[in-house]
Formats: structure tokens, C-alpha cells, sequence
């Protein structure tokens, strides 16, 4: 196992599978996870049901959750573990340009510039594509009340913004997985075949665009 994967970054859009993913690859790697908790944030829920109301608050809370994490991974930094975690601090502007309008991202760029700095960089960040009508499969499988209300088209605006971040992306090495014809979470197959893959990075960016399975 390659001693170069002390912190691992798992990405994608809402649906993808990253957080399950996350969990899985931990175990492999005996790490511990470092995950996003969306249940944390009090506006969340208010958010999917009326997102220009409450897109600033929804925003600011995971900014403050996001930074404490990585204050806390900095500072056990020399004794840390390895971490696999299914969120990347850079992607939070992806987020802000979605959904915030342009008085209330100046504002949240005011107010990241002050919180963020010295984020620690992972060694490889991989990023999970879907297109939109698997993801929102996925979304209706795992059934949490508050996704119900998702839009195609914030879907498709979110993936938007994740491609064109992710193909200017270059501080980590960087694997992109087409990941909607596979489970790596539920299908051993598929599951071995991505960690093999992610074992044998060297560093710079890779697309991995395995046979379709099913995902079920």
C-alpha cells in the first residue's frame, strides 16, 4: 500500500456516492474517514425547498463547519492518521457560484478570505462524474426527506460547475472516474478494480472510464 495516500479526496455531485465511497476507502486503506455533515447545517433542508432565501446562510454554515475540520486536521497534522474525506475546502466556491447572487458572493468571499488559509492538500483527489438522471436515481434510492425537492436543473448547473473546476484543477494529483455504469460502493468487482486504480497513481490527473455494470 502506497505510503503517499496519507489523505485522500473523494468529490462529485450530490448523488454521486462520494461519502459512501469515502467510507469503503478508509477501510481499505485503514484510515479514518473525515466526512461532510449536512445534517449538521440548520438551513439545509430550508435551502432545497427555497434556495434564494436561504442560499447565504446554507453557504456560510458549511464554510464554518468545512474550516473547523481543517483546523483540526492541520493541527494533528504529524499524527494524524490516513484520512479519506468526501469533501475538497477548494470546492466551496463551487457551491457559493451556484447558488448565491452577486452581493451575497462578495460577501461570502469576504467572509472565506478572513476564515481559510494554510488548507491542507490532499494527495489525490478523486472525482466522481454522473450525468443527471443517475444521479437523481441515486437521490431517490437513498430516500433522505430533505433531497426530495432537487432540481434537474440545480443538478445540472452543480455538474456544470464541477467540471469546469475540476478541468482547472491542479493542486493534487487528480483521478476522474466516469462512475455512472458502476457501484463501488455495493459491487466488489467494481470496487476492486477503482482501488487498484487509485493504488497505482503517480501523480498528475487521470480519466478512468471503466466497462458499464449495474448500479443497483
Amino acid at each position: 500500500m502506497s505510503d503517499k495516500l496519507r489523505h485522500v479526496v473523494i468529490e462529485g455531485p450530490i448523488g454521486v456516492g462520494k461519502t459512501s465511497l469515502a467510507r469503503r476507502l478508509a477501510e481499505s486503506l485503514e484510515g479514518e474517514c473525515l466526512l461532510e455533515r449536512p445534517e449538521d447545517n440548520p438551513f439545509l433542508d430550508r435551502f432545497y425547498n427555497e434556495p434564494g432565501r436561504h442560499a447565504l446562510a446554507t453557504q456560510l454554515a458549511f464554510l464554518v463547519q468545512r474550516t473547523m475540520q481543517m483546523q483540526q486536521l492541520r493541527q494533528n497534522d504529524l499524527f494524524r492518521p490516513r484520512i479519506v474525506s468526501d469533501f475538497l475546502m477548494d470546492k466551496d466556491h463551487l457551491f457559493a457560484e451556484v447558488t448565491l447572487d452577486d452581493k451575497e458572493y462578495e460577501l461570502y468571499e469576504q467572509v472565506y478570505r478572513h476564515m481559510v488559509s494554510d488548507v491542507p492538500r490532499p494527495d489525490l483527489v478523486v472525482y466522481l462524474q454522473a450525468p443527471v438522471g443517475i444521479l437523481q436515481e441515486r437521490i431517490a434510492q437513498r430516500g433522505r426527506r430533505m433531497e426530495r425537492s432537487i432540481s434537474d436543473e440545480y443538478l445540472e448547473a452543480l455538474s456544470d460547475a464541477y467540471n469546469r473546476f475540476f478541468h482547472a484543477y491542479a493542486e493534487s494529483p487528480l483521478l476522474i472516474v466516469n462512475a455512472s455504469g458502476i457501484n463501488p460502493v455495493d459491487d466488489d468487482t467494481d470496487y476492486q478494480n477503482l482501488l487498484d486504480v487509485i493504488l497505482d497513481m503517480r501523480g498528475g490527473r487521470r480519466f478512468y472510464n471503466p466497462l458499464p455494470a449495474a448500479w443497483s
